[in-house]
């Protein structure tokens, strides 16, 4: 069945999963990081005119990933979309289950047993002007959580907050852990995260992709994590 189907996926983290599971899909997007697979744009701005010529048997779309009014005009298209919407690490079990029955493959994924507190709270900064983070029903905060790290902002009523220069001089996280994704942050902004706690560099796609890679990002955050804990603040 799925070598019968043509699929367009809009999401990095499925286009990902899909080629685990064995599946190619006919067009991702360039965020998607498959050069050899056609681009339709990118997730906020995907090339909705160029999908409908793709006449695909499946579009794939994540509410967190993608707009409203995209998903709306596919639909308008007479296509088939499948949205998910994947917000913790409890969601990836249930999300991809639906996926992966569509394509007749076997999906089978437990998290485990969260860890006990770390006492550590971290701030994950996410853009830098203006600087952005992320808060309650988040995926990276249920994963980090899950790891036994606290969160800034993650018992706020908001997923994603935007924080003046001034507010985030002001906070005393433990550490800070600086994800590669969405913004690039490396070395060269060590500088400034420093002035804000300890900082670590994270691969960003281990705590903001999920899917296939979900248990093994898990064992490598989870490992750094603990390096980290052993360091004397």
């Amino acid at each position: 069945m799925a070598e019968q189907m043509t699929v367009v996926s809009l999401v990095p983290s499925v286009t990902e999963t899909l080629i685990a599971w064995g599946i190619e899909p006919v067009a991702c997007t360039r965020f998607c990081e498959r050069p050899e697979i056609e681009s339709v744009g990118g997730t906020k701005d995907p090339d909705v005119e160029a999908i409908t010529a793709l006449a695909p048997d499946l579009v794939i779309v994540d509410r967190e990933e993608n707009r409203l009014e995209d998903y709306q005009y596919l639909l308008g298209r007479d296509l088939t979309v499948k949205a998910l919407h994947v917000t913790s690490l409890s969601d990836v079990s249930s999300q991809l289950a639906q996926l992966a029955s569509i394509f007749d493959v076997e999906w089978n994924y437990s998290p485990g047993p969260p860890k006990a507190s770390r006492n550590l709270t971290a701030f994950v900064p996410i853009w830098k002007r203006p600087w952005m983070t992320i808060g309650s029903r988040t995926y990276g905060v249920s994963l980090l959580e899950h790891l036994g790290v606290e969160v800034l902002f993650s018992r706020s009523n908001e997923s994603y907050h935007t924080l003046a220069d001034e507010v985030v001089s002001t906070l005393s996280p433990d550490i800070v852990l600086a994800p590669s994704e969405p913004y690039p942050f490396g070395k060269r902004h060590l500088k400034d995260l420093e002035l804000i706690a300890p900082t670590f560099f994270i691969d960003g796609q281990d705590l903001f992709w999920w899917g296939s890679r979900t248990a093994d990002a898990i064992q490598r955050l989870d490992a750094q994590i603990e390096t980290i804990t052993q360091k004397d603040f």
